[in-house]
């Protein structure tokens, strides 16, 4: 066969455009991958992605094999995360997303099955919730109505979902923890008021649930699918199964739920279509690399890499609350933890997280900054910077903790960005119904952003426009912001 161009050198280029790219090894890169510090692992998981290349997980009946490895990862989560019971069933998906969107699509329908009702039902979530619960929302057509969580420790109040319930919530959402604090909600305590009130809650244990079940401290919280009254659980596999992107879990306490989500249908002259995900052809590579790690480690080595997470979780923890400045946001549980200025000490002493964050990239240390967030109810959330730990950053983390501390010493009194005042100006008479392709395109010029560039600058000055805009603003800003970034 003639190739326009030669494998070899496309694979020269590939390594080439590879070589912008944040690492994703070495402990430097704190969050977006989850690396064990287990070359075998890595390896072993890309030899049985590419055994599985050529399969087609649209019919299990056909490649027996994919089913033969979902029951498997199924059968893994039901011991871990609900006691083995054999009445909990669910679905491998394409991650976590996915798994939340099939979670609430499982109870949307659901609650239309019970009640007979037409109109839209209500989601009912805490402002830390993960964002893929917005889209769950906006693209299965709930009304979403999201409750403040405690402004100090960031989880969400019994009292509050209780206060919230009413015959229209057809799912409440619970974090373990949520991704942007580690906080993890008191979820026997929600689990307890749903019950009353019948009402189906989901755990989302997305990126908590290889984790929590052995962290330090934790094994005295009722989180998982043992807890009456927790109807479904999301755990990705993704995360700290040490997977490849995406293969997730998503678990349900009973047999009728997890069908509510499925999809099939004969009303077509081809073959019959039975999908118990959003995709119909879908790869089997994810799966069989989730498989074959899961496979490798067992119960006994997922236990195995918390504990280094665990010491240098602990190590960071200690290290960031003795830095003059800077504070760890609640009590998280898990690998997890959110930064913030310490407002009890002078201003000029305090550090702004987002400099922070800047200052500690220059060194080459890939943290994520979280912009403040007004919720419901008018408290704020104040903007930090997000640690993801893994096992791998034991090895390094002296190295981290030291470019840290420099990096606080390097921005400690530097006022946090803002955005310039004409911007806000112009941005608060912004309709958001204008806002055109190409105006969108002339508002980010205004605001100094070249989409061909990327994000090429300190992310603290992007973040101060993002905190400044209202959402309806901000949102599509962001869309044509990546739209134009990724046009030819």
């Amino acid at each position: 066969m003639q190739f326009r161009n030669e494998p070899a050198d496309v694979l020269a280029r590939l390594d080439a455009l590879r070589a912008a790219d944040a690492p994703t090894s070495g402990g430097r890169l704190l969050s977006y991958v989850y690396d064990p510090g287990v070359a075998e692992l890595a390896e072993l998981a890309g030899t049985a992605a590419l055994r599985a290349q050529s399969l087609n997980g649209l019919d299990p009946t056909t490649f027996p094999s994919i089913a033969v490895m979902e029951r498997d990862l199924v059968a893994l989560g039901r011991d871990v995360l609900a006691g083995g019971d054999p009445d909990v069933v669910g679905s491998v998906t394409s991650g976590g997303t996915e798994s939340c969107m099939l979670a609430v699509k499982s109870a949307r329908d659901a609650w239309r099955a019970r009640t007979g009702a037409e109109h839209r039902p209500t989601l009912l979530i805490g402002a830390t919730a993960h964002a893929a619960f917005h889209k769950a929302a906006h693209h299965l057509d709930l009304r979403l109505e999201v409750l403040p969580v405690d402004p100090v420790t960031a989880r969400v109040r019994a009292g509050d979902v209780a206060a919230a319930l009413s015959p229209d919530v057809a799912l409440v959402v619970a974090s373990a923890p949520s991704y942007a604090h580690g906080a993890l909600d008191p979820i026997a305590e929600i689990a307890d008021v749903c019950a009353a009130h019948d009402v189906a809650l989901h755990v989302d244990g997305c990126i908590g649930g290889w984790v929590v079940p052995w962290w330090p401290g934790a094994d005295d919280r009722r989180w998982d699918l043992t807890v009456p009254g927790v109807s479904s659980l999301s755990v990705d596999l993704h995360k700290y199964g040490y997977a490849p992107k995406g293969v997730s879990l998503l678990l349900f306490r009973d047999r009728d739920r997890h069908r509510a989500h499925w999809f099939a249908t004969t009303r077509w002259p081809g073959y019959a279509v039975v999908n118990p995900t959003l995709l119909g052809s879908r790869s089997a590579m994810p799966l069989a690399a989730g498989w074959a790690v899961a496979q490798a480690l067992g119960v006994q080595g997922f236990e195995e890499l918390v504990a280094p997470m665990a010491r240098a979780t602990r190590r960071l923890r200690e290290a960031i609350t003795a830095v003059e400045g800077l504070r760890v946001v609640g009590d998280p549980v898990g690998p997890l933890l959110a930064v913030a200025t310490d407002e009890t000490v002078p201003i000029e002493r305090r550090i702004d997280p987002h400099r922070w964050s800047d200052a500690a990239a220059d060194d080459g240390w890939a943290l994520q900054p979280q912009p403040r967030h007004t919720q419901p109810d008018g408290t704020v959330l104040p903007r930090t910077t997000h640690l993801t730990v893994t096992p791998v950053t034991e090895t390094v983390v002296d190295d981290l903790i030291a470019a840290l501390t420099k990096a606080a010493d390097r921005v400690r009194g530097i006022a946090g960005a803002s955005a310039p005042a004409e911007f806000v100006t112009a941005a608060a008479h912004i309709d958001p119904r204008e806002l055109t392709s190409e105006i969108s395109a002339g508002v980010l010029a205004l605001a100094g952003l070249d989409p061909k560039a990327g994000l090429d600058g300190p992310k603290a000055d992007i973040l101060a426009l993002v905190e400044e805009l209202p959402p309806a603003v901000a949102e599509p800003l962001l869309i044509e912001f990546l739209a134009r970034f990724l046009e030819p």
